[in-house]
């Protein structure tokens, strides 16, 4: 009876561990597709998952990061959701391209038009987003999650590092080091060494054509010399028993 207490106590003991963890995987968090490099553009998004059983996400809501404003914020179409971005005049003007900025997105607002994100589901929620800063490591956007049963989660608590992870933290987005000046040359010389390719391709396959049809000629003009010397020798043997006959008869 003991023994069988044992793996029961176990599996309680392993649902309780999941469900005390479960709402630390489930708050919004934000990704790059690809990589967010310190001075570049980046692709980044936001993922919505639902954590109730009763009510539908209908609402985001992201505020961009007032210490670090972006010149450039895009979001993607995301079918059945309303999207309106707000700017804001910037306390200090932003230098991009040789142009200062004195507007800049500060937050992103997705508004459901139909059931939003029901029960079991996330969404993803996409933002072009740059350039990114190079004085920083990371990029810390607060966000809002409104329920269909008018329940409002605020994702706005800054994770430090070292201690454990806040209740509703934060979405945090870490930046990776800034690529080397030679990564454009880089992709030209890339973009050159296919065109190389493509000519060498061209230029063989001219060779190799060409090469065919000298040895087909080649062929052609044996084949040719060969029956004509055939023909040769069988003319000679013939006058040569021609003559032999000439000379046995006289």
């Amino acid at each position: 009876m003991k023994a069988s207490r044992i793996p029961a106590a176990t599996a309680v003991a392993g649902s309780a561990v999941l469900a005390l963890s479960a709402p630390a995987f489930a708050h919004v968090s934000v990704q790059p597709e690809g990589t967010a490099a310190k001075g570049g553009y980046a692709v980044v998004d936001f993922k919505v998952p639902n954590e109730r059983d009763d009510a539908s996400t209908t609402k985001l809501e992201i505020s961009l990061p007032a210490d670090h404003p972006l010149a450039s914020v895009m979001p993607q179409p995301v079918d059945g959701w309303d999207v309106k971005v707000t700017r804001s005049t910037l306390d200090k003007p932003l230098e991009s391209h040789g142009e200062k900025i004195s507007e800049a997105v500060t937050k992103v607002t997705w508004t459901a038009s139909g059931k939003g994100i029901e029960p079991g589901f996330f969404q993803k929620f996409p933002l072009s987003v740059g350039a990114l800063p190079e004085d920083t490591d990371q990029l810390v956007f607060k966000a809002i999650q409104t329920y269909s049963d008018k329940e409002v989660v605020r994702w706005i608590e800054v994770p430090q590092e070292g201690q454990a992870e806040p209740d509703n933290p934060a979405p945090v987005l870490a930046l990776s080091a800034a690529e080397k000046d030679g990564h454009q040359s880089s992709s030209g010389t890339d973009s050159a060494s296919d065109k190389t390719d493509t000519t060498g391709k061209t230029e063989n396959t001219a060779a190799g054509t060409e090469t065919s049809d000298s040895s087909g000629g080649s062929d052609t003009t044996a084949r040719v010399l060969g029956i004509v010397g055939i023909v040769v020798g069988v003319a000679g043997v013939g006058y040569g028993v021609a003559a032999g006959r000439r000379r046995t008869t006289a």
